[in-house]
């Protein structure tokens, strides 16, 4: 899986956020895109293709392809982490041969694990949302400040994470926080890109 982007652009308004971006992002190596960049969005200008085992995917496809980590997306909140997990592996499934009950137990909320979400600290809301991204079966994961609310112990924990079930994916992380990317084997500074 790649990502190819050809003289991508964004503006806001009147003002370029970033401008004649060409790059390739590769599965199996981590990026880190560091600057001003306001969450997902849609390009302004330029192309962005996605190629799949030599074939390009058609943009109705891509949701397949990819699982997102970011501060602004919402967990189902009346469901437990049990059921948010098995209703997200009903549209996107998850690795197979890790069990919901175990990948709880990895995220380390075993205790909680038939408590509605809507009971959760938003260090545990950030946890479910690392566990459905990071265990879905995609080959892209897509990081936006993935540690928002996390202590200590959830970074460590997203460092596992990242470590032990991402190994063979292509990761972005959108972040200006060095403990968040550190791992990340390029770089990329939008600051560049004005």
């Amino acid at each position: 899986m790649t990502i190819q982007l050809n003289d991508a652009g964004k503006r806001f308004n009147r003002d370029w956020i970033f401008r004649h971006v060409t790059y390739v992002f590769q599965e199996g190596r981590s990026y880190a895109i560091t600057g001003a960049i306001a969450g997902s969005m849609n390009m302004s200008e330029g192309t962005c293709e996605w190629t799949v085992v030599d074939r390009k995917a058609e943009d109705a496809e891509t949701y397949k392809y990819i699982s997102i980590v970011a501060p602004y997306l919402e967990v189902i909140e009346e469901m437990s982490v049990k059921e948010f997990l098995s209703f997200h592996a009903s549209f996107k499934p998850l690795i197979s041969d890790i069990s919901i009950d175990e990948i709880i137990r990895i995220i380390g909320l075993e205790k909680a694990a038939d408590k509605q979400i809507r009971y959760y600290s938003s260090g545990m809301k950030q946890r479910v949302k690392l566990a459905q991204a990071i265990f879905s079966d995609a080959p892209i994961i897509l990081l936006d400040e993935p540690c928002t609310n996390l202590d200590k112990t959830g970074y460590d924990l997203y460092h596992r994470l990242i470590k032990n079930y991402c190994s063979n994916k292509l990761i972005i992380v959108s972040s200006n926080d060095e403990n968040e990317m550190d791992f990340c084997e390029e770089r990329i500074s939008i600051m560049d890109y004005k």
